[in-house]
């Protein structure tokens, strides 16, 4: 399965399909693939063994395009290289929009490795491959292998929630739910812990007090070398990977930088990456469960909390600090960062723009409870927002989950805007850096130089 010959690029699932039948062999079924992959040995189920993250390192998402097969140390546990990245791999199953495809590709998300994706069966998307699959005794296999698959992935959302009919709570509840992120503005008590150079950007780690429990905060702060102070700033929040990793060390080689906000720092504006509560060293074995699997809990919601206040207390951080405009604050979230994003803009006033990438209603476990619903957050939303999608996203469709967040988001219409592209979960990476930078330039002004 894993011979260089059986992996090419620019096929529709129809050619690679022929190409198998030629060979004598065929496209393999999702529960096949995932097998090949490792899905039921240790090491892939469980989060302490490192979990799907396991092989990113090893594999090809952060390319700019496809590598020779076996040219990486990406292998499987039964020998089979580049299942994770480099290109997705059509499987013969068909789903709702088309068929299913797995692995991810370069540029896409580790995560995707992990995850039921899918693709029209015309795609010809650069980043589609295949690979092919030999059944000695294809009689023997249970005919379910073969069938459509119609729910992809993990539950992600509650299918049967309607959000467009939601109604949100009125004006004096809702002041008592923002009033839980409130928090008493103390003594940042704020450290510079260390500071890297590089050709495009400084690079500081700082540490500040967080708004609860004695803790403190860690936060990544990227300076631009070819702007002059003070620098607009966009804080980031992106997906949810740093829950199971415990180190951030070395952080600019972290696959979410060079993909999702290095762009920004090129282009003349301040990043700012705090560690929110739950990630890299600030989390645990524990709280990976409370945030991947059930957002209905109690729990969930004093995380999340936690996490809003750290957002806003890097704010803080940002105001003592006389090389940041703070008149020019942007929110950018990421998939986990962009679904969070209502509750974030509608508590936190001092950002002027957000752009929302592969954000939508719903994630883990649904919902949660009604004190930090979305719904009950999203139409009290007034920042300008752009909202960046793909029309076959399986965590967050179009029809249940990012359509109805767009239409129910607070912003004034003549300031936002929802683009979807031809793609899965995360949009076209060059397609999503013109259209961030051109909405940046036009709330926040063109950058300094």
């Amino acid at each position: 399965m894993n011979s260089p010959e059986l992996k090419e690029r620019f096929l529709i699932e129809a050619q690679a399909a022929a190409y198998a039948e030629f060979v004598g062999k065929s496209l393999p079924t999702g529960y096949h693939w995932g097998i090949a992959r490792g899905e039921y040995t240790p090491m892939i189920q469980l989060p302490q063994l490192g979990g799907f993250a396991v092989l990113a390192p090893y594999s090809n998402f952060t390319g700019k395009g496809p590598v020779p097969v076996g040219s990486l140390q990406g292998v499987t546990a039964y020998g089979a290289f580049d299942m994770a990245g480099n290109v997705r791999e059509w499987c013969s199953n068909e789903t709702p929009k088309g068929r299913l495809i797995r692995g991810g590709a370069w540029g896409d998300n580790t995560y995707m490795f992990d995850s039921l994706s899918q693709a029209p069966a015309m795609d010809r998307s650069a980043k589609n491959g295949f690979r092919c699959a030999l059944y000695p005794e294809p009689e023997k296999i249970s005919g379910s292998a073969f069938q459509m698959i119609k729910s992809l992935g993990l539950p992600l959302i509650e299918e049967t929630t309607d959000y467009a009919k939601q109604k949100p709570v009125p004006d004096p509840i809702f002041r008592v739910y923002k009033e839980q992120f409130s928090y008493d503005k103390t003594d940042l008590k704020a450290r510079l812990e260390s500071r890297k150079e590089s050709p495009e950007w400084s690079l500081e780690k700082v540490s500040f007090d967080a708004a609860y429990d004695g803790e403190r905060v860690i936060a990544w702060l990227f300076l631009p070398k070819n702007a002059a102070p003070p620098f607009q700033t966009v804080i980031y929040m992106g997906g949810d990977a740093p829950v199971f990793q415990r180190s951030s060390q070395d952080i600019e080689n972290y696959y979410e930088v060079p993909m999702f906000f290095s762009f920004l720092v090129k282009n003349g504006r301040a990043v700012l990456y705090p560690l929110y509560k739950g990630f890299f060293e600030r989390g645990n074995d524990a709280l990976i469960g409370v945030i991947e699997t059930n957002w209905a809990s109690h729990q969930w919601r004093e995380v999340l909390i936690q996490q809003v206040k750290d957002l806003r207390r890097s704010i803080d951080y940002l105001e003592t600090r006389p090389d940041i405009d703070c008149r020019k604050l942007a929110f950018e979230g990421m998939s986990f960062g962009s679904v969070l994003g209502p509750v974030i803009l509608a508590v936190e006033d001092r950002f002027k723009a957000s752009i929302l990438l592969a954000g939508g209603f719903g994630l883990f476990g649904g919902q949660g409870l009604p004190e930090v619903n979305q719904v009950n957050y999203v139409s009290r939303v007034k920042t300008p927002t752009l909202m960046l999608n793909g029309k076959y996203d399986s965590f967050l469709p179009p029809e249940t989950s990012s359509k109805p967040m767009f239409d129910l988001l607070g912003t004034p219409a003549e300031h936002k805007r929802q683009i979807y592209y031809e793609t899965d979960h995360i949009p076209p990476v060059n397609e999503f850096i013109k259209e961030t930078l051109a909405w940046l330039d036009k709330y926040l002004g063109p950058v300094g130089r």
